[in-house]
């Protein structure tokens, strides 16, 4: 039997129930594929991450209930407040080798910020396929610059039409692309968002940081100011920090613990 320690924090918050639930777990050395994903859909939350202590920091990697993916924000948040709680008492930079290439956390304070590549969008001929999704017509739709799996965006009029948006998740699921973001100005915040992945088991994200790398630089350009504020407007909702900086996108926030067990497997 092997034992597994399993953290689950909240990211991108500074309360528990709110964020995005992500659960981590370190680990020794690898296990196979096929048990780090049993235990991601057993644990049947946006992410479960895993990593492995390597010279110069760790390897880590992201799982969904249904596959891995390249790239997660809140996960690696949740996972550099692991290492700074339990691992590393006070460490004030972690290195994470990833899918995505070197991602840099910083810590100061409860602050965590993340360094993550940008990917900035572009006008994106979609044939009406997410209007169609989502029941509403986009001022414009956009597609971060990947060919297969950049994420599709929709630029609505108000932070009202995407708390309203109720897209048809069917819909979504077939659309090109990595899932699909909803955004609009802000009433509180300089912009808003959701996020839809049901291709990948997750019907709306509570709060996604590697969304804020594709919406960073369109809202930094629109707006004429590289540090904004966010917020994802899930049901949950999450608070966001983001700078522009070029090619790459700061992503500030909080963390809140919640639980911590054993898997036994």
């Amino acid at each position: 039997m092997t034992e597994i320690t399993l953290y689950q924090v909240d990211a991108f918050t500074d309360r528990p129930f709110g964020g995005n639930p992500a659960a981590v777990c370190p680990l020794e050395a690898w296990l196979p594929d096929e048990l780090l994903q049993a235990i991601a859909a057993e644990n049947n939350l946006s992410e479960t991450a895993y990593f492995v202590a390597e010279e110069g920091g760790y390897r880590l990697r992201w799982f969904t209930p249904t596959m891995e993916v390249e790239l997660c924000g809140h996960a690696t948040l949740a996972s550099a407040y692991v290492i700074a709680q339990h691992i590393e008492p006070g460490v004030g930079k972690i290195v994470f080798q990833s899918a995505s290439g070197p991602l840099t956390v910083t810590r100061a304070g409860v602050i965590f910020t993340l360094d993550f590549p940008s990917e900035a969008p572009v006008t994106f001929d979609d044939k009406g396929a997410v209007a169609a999704a989502l029941g509403i017509v986009p001022q414009a739709v956009l597609k971060a610059p990947k060919v297969d799996g950049g994420k599709l965006m929709a630029s609505l009029a108000s932070e009202a039409e995407v708390r309203a948006a109720a897209p048809d998740l069917a819909k979504v699921a077939i659309l090109p692309g990595d899932g699909l973001i909803v955004t609009a100005p802000g009433d509180k915040v300089d912009f808003v968002s959701r996020y839809f992945a049901p291709h990948a088991g997750i019907p709306e994200d509570p709060v996604t940081g590697s969304a804020h790398c594709v919406l960073t630089p369109f809202w930094s350009a629109r707006l004429g100011k590289a540090r904004l504020e966010a917020r994802q407007i899930s049901a949950r909702g999450g608070d966001l920090t983001v700078e522009d900086k070029g090619d790459r996108t700061l992503i500030s926030g909080t963390v809140t613990p919640y639980l911590e067990g054993r898997i036994r497997v």
